[in-house]
């Protein structure tokens, strides 16, 4: 099929009984280009059937993008990061564990990912990046911080919409949960923890990112809860333990943490 050239003329518009039964038939994308690939078709002498085929590819390619948009901006990523911009031999992970978790296996087997190490050891980028690779393999993807739980439960206990606010976010093949053990644990933010592990034990893949290690979770929370919510989390889970200076630091000393001054 030839190529959809641009003219510097203006093409014709549709004729209305047409744009009418493409608005019936929602294709907004392959709308807004027919016009002009129907006069390049014209010019150009297609064959009818390559102006469908063009039509059709052009709607399909542009359901994905806005589907692709909107999965991206339901998942809440704190950053936008993606593996464009990861370092794989500044990461403290064992490169064949970075790899093996890129392949995203581990969320159809409804597997989970613990990412424990100290601050500024990458492990936010990384599960970003992952969080942005699933989306873009067609996965929805749901990020919280420890916190926004707590702000959940305390949100819907007072019409006991709990169990129904939890099985929301579980429509995400992938749930993350960022920062653990950076301030101490409220109660109704370890509550908020521990139901969607446990909602999500072996039905949907949870990773978190942690300064402790989730053994050390009970110096967070009750110990009750959090032998309960570990037992759930680390059963069918990977853990990589991060190590090493501060990445932040060492870019900031270095001057790259910000765009030097002339």
């Amino acid at each position: 099929m030839s190529p959809v050239t641009t003219t510097n003329t203006t093409a014709p518009a549709l004729p209305a009984d047409l744009e009418a039964l493409m608005r019936q038939l929602k294709m907004p994308h392959a709308r807004a280009l027919a016009p002009e690939l129907i006069a390049t078709a014209r010019a150009q002498r297609w064959e009818p059937a390559e102006v469908i085929k063009a039509l059709f590819t052009e709607e399909t390619a542009g359901r994905a993008r806005s589907m692709l948009a909107t999965r991206r901006k339901a998942a809440g990523f704190p950053t936008g990061k993606t593996f464009d911009a990861w370092d794989p031999a500044a990461s403290s992970i064992p490169a064949p564990t970075q790899q093996a978790l890129r392949t995203l296996e581990w969320i159809t087997r409804r597997e989970n990912l613990v990412v424990c190490g100290p601050s500024g050891t990458g492990k936010t980028f990384f599960l970003e990046a992952l969080g942005q690779q699933a989306v873009e393999a067609g996965m929805r993807v749901a990020w919280f911080r420890l916190e926004d739980l707590g702000a959940l439960i305390r949100a819907h206990r007072t019409d006991d919409s709990v169990t129904r606010a939890v099985t929301r976010i579980l429509r995400a093949e992938l749930v993350v949960i960022d920062d653990i053990g950076l301030l101490p644990v409220a109660t109704d933010a370890a509550e908020g923890l521990y139901r969607v592990v446990d909602a999500a034990y072996e039905k949907r893949s949870v990773a978190i990112s942690s300064n402790l290690h989730p053994a050390g979770f009970d110096e967070l929370m009750p110990k009750t809860l959090a032998t309960a919510t570990v037992d759930r989390l680390l059963h069918h889970a990977h853990v990589c333990q991060t190590s090493g200076d501060s990445i932040r630091l060492t870019q900031a000393l270095a001057g790259k943490g910000v765009t030097q001054l002339n």
